[in-house]
C-alpha cells in the first residue's frame, strides 16, 4: 500500500500554506481536494483584505497569528509577485460615541502589537477621503488588499515546486488509524494509501471531515455554524483611495469599503445565519446595505449598487460571541499524528502563512 508523510484535507490558501510549509521541511505531502481547482472554496469567496490585526482579543490566535501572519504575507507577495497593495484603512466615527469607540478600538490593537494607528480628526479624515461625512477616523496603514487567485496559484505552485502533489477532485471520504499513521480513501481512486500524519483543513467541510475519522471522539468536534456574507458592487469610478470601515458591530465588522486589485469598490459583508451552504445573492438585502452606507457616506443614494457575490464563514461560535481559530492536535483529542483546524474565517487568509508555522510544529 502507498505510504505518505503527509495527507492535508483542502486546497484553500490555509492548506495550501500548511503544504508549502510542510514541503519546504522535506516532508512528503499530498493535498486532497474536493473541487476541481485549488482555492474553489471559502478563499474564491473572500475579499482580499489584508487584515492589520485590530479587532480580536489580546493574546487570541487570531490576534497572534493574524499580525505575524501581515508580516508573512507581505514578505511572500514580494517574492513569488503576487499583486498586492498596501493601500491603508480608515475606521470612521459618525457620533460622539462612536468617538469614543475609536478609543476602545486603538486600545485593543495596540494589545495585540499594532501600535501603528493614528487618530483622526474630521478635516484630517476629509483630506484623504473627501467623499465621507464622518467626525473623525483612525487609519491603519498596514491595511492592504490582495489578489486572491494569484496567491492561491503561487502557494499551489510553492508546494508543487518542493515535490509536494496536489490532487483536485479527489474529496476524502474515509480515515482510519492503523498502524503507523491513518488509512485514506478518496473519491478519486479505489484504491487507499496511508497518510503518517493528517492535517484537516477542509474550511466549512473541516467538521465533516473531523467525523469521519474513525476513533476521533465527537466531543472533540465544535459545532459549525454558517454565517452567511453578501457583497454588493458599486457602479462607476471609485469615490475611495482606501478601504473605509465603521465601527464594529455585533457579529461583524459593519457594512464597510473594499477596493480590489483593479481599483473597484464593493461594499460588505453583512452577517446571516444560514442553514445550509447558499450562495445566491439576494437584492433584498440592498436597502439595509444602503442606510448602513449611508451613515458615512451619503452619496451613495445617488450612486448604483449591483449584487456581486455571497460568501459563509465556519464560524464554532453563536453569531455575536467570539471564538477563536480551533487548532486541535494529539494533546486536544489523543490521536497522533492528528490535527484538525475548526473555526479559520477571517483573518484567516492574512494570518494563513502564520497559521502553517503553528501546524508545523504540531506535525
Amino acid at each position: 500500500m502507498e505510504k505518505v508523510d503527509i495527507l492535508v484535507v483542502g486546497a484553500g490558501a490555509v492548506g495550501l500554506a500548511v503544504a508549502t510549509k510542510l514541503a519546504a521541511h522535506g516532508r512528503e505531502v499530498v493535498v486532497c481536494e474536493k473541487e476541481m481547482l485549488p482555492g474553489k472554496g471559502i478563499s474564491a469567496r473572500n475579499s482580499g483584505v489584508i487584515h492589520a490585526g485590530i479587532y480580536y482579543p489580546q493574546d487570541s490566535f487570531k490576534a497572534k497569528l493574524c499580525v505575524e501572519g501581515k508580516k508573512q504575507l507581505y514578505d511572500f507577495c514580494r517574492n513569488y509577485r503576487v499583486p498586492f497593495q498596501q493601500l491603508g484603512k480608515l475606521i470612521v466615527a459618525t457620533s460622539y460615541e462612536e468617538q469614543q469607540a475609536l478609543l476602545a478600538v486603538q486600545e485593543k490593537a495596540a494589545a495585540n502589537g499594532v501600535t501603528d494607528l493614528a487618530l483622526l480628526s474630521r478635516a484630517e479624515v476629509l483630506e484623504l477621503e473627501p467623499a465621507l461625512d464622518v467626525t473623525g477616523g483612525l487609519f491603519s496603514p498596514s491595511t492592504g488588499i490582495i489578489d486572491v487567485p494569484a496567491y492561491i496559484t503561487a502557494l499551489a505552485g510553492a508546494v508543487e515546486q518542493s515535490g509536494g502533489v496536489i490532487a483536485c477532485h479527489n474529496a476524502v471520504v474515509a480515515i482510519e488509524q492503523t498502524t503507523g499513521g491513518f488509512m485514506i480513501h478518496t473519491s478519486g481512486s479505489a484504491e487507499a494509501f496511508v497518510a503518517q500524519c493528517v492535517i484537516n483543513c477542509a474550511g466549512l467541510g473541516a467538521q465533516h471531515i473531523a467525523y469521519i475519522i474513525k476513533g476521533l471522539s465527537s466531543a472533540c468536534i465544535p459545532p459549525l455554524y454558517k454565517v452567511q456574507g453578501t457583497y454588493f458592487a458599486l457602479s462607476g469610478a471609485a469615490p475611495f483611495r482606501h478601504l473605509v470601515y465603521p465601527i464594529p458591530v455585533k457579529g461583524g465588522l459593519g457594512i464597510h469599503a473594499t477596493l480590489d486589485i483593479s481599483g473597484a469598490v464593493r461594499f460588505g459583508p453583512d452577517v446571516q445565519p444560514v442553514m445550509s451552504e447558499d450562495y445566491a445573492p439576494d437584492a433584498r438585502r440592498e436597502t439595509a446595505f444602503r442606510d448602513a452606507i449611508s451613515r458615512y457616506y451619503p452619496a451613495i443614494a445617488n450612486r448604483v449598487l449591483t449584487q456581486d457575490y455571497v460568501g459563509i464563514r465556519p464560524q464554532i461560535a453563536k453569531l455575536g460571541t467570539f471564538a477563536d481559530f480551533m487548532i486541535s492536535g494529539p494533546n486536544q483529542h489523543g490521536l497522533k499524528g492528528l490535527v484538525n483546524l475548526f473555526g479559520v474565517e477571517s483573518p484567516g487568509l492574512t494570518a494563513s502563512l502564520a497559521i502553517a508555522d503553528h501546524v508545523v510544529k504540531m506535525a
